[in-house]
């Protein structure tokens, strides 16, 4: 039986507070490679934008699967502290994604 479910995207802004700009940095660096080592997760990305703000690109097998991240204690104590860390709301959206999902192949050597 294949599996014909679409991959889950989420990708978004944040942008932090400029006295807590380093500390927003340092806690979603630290999420990075814990959640590339989670069940289910295809992609995790940070990036930093030249204006300040952080963008998270992330492609979870499912929506179970995101469910169950963010469960997670470190991220759960960081979502419910947003409001003293951010100018303002998050940006963010999350969609099904239409083209298909091939998993990375290996780099010749």
């Amino acid at each position: 039986m294949t599996n014909t479910a679409r991959p889950l995207a989420l990708y978004g802004f944040l942008r932090p507070k400029p006295e807590y700009a380093d500390e927003v940095r340092r806690v979603l660096t630290s999420f990075v490679e814990p959640t590339r080592q989670e069940p289910g997760n295809l992609q995790y990305h940070l990036h930093e934008h030249e204006d300040g703000r952080f963008f998270l690109y992330e492609v979870w097998r499912s929506r179970e699967d995101l469910d169950r991240h963010n469960t997670m204690p470190s991220l759960r104590a960081f979502m419910e502290n947003l409001s003293t860390y951010l100018e303002e709301a998050p940006e963010v959206y999350f969609d099904t994604m239409l083209s298909p999902y091939a998993e990375a192949e290996p780099i010749p050597a």
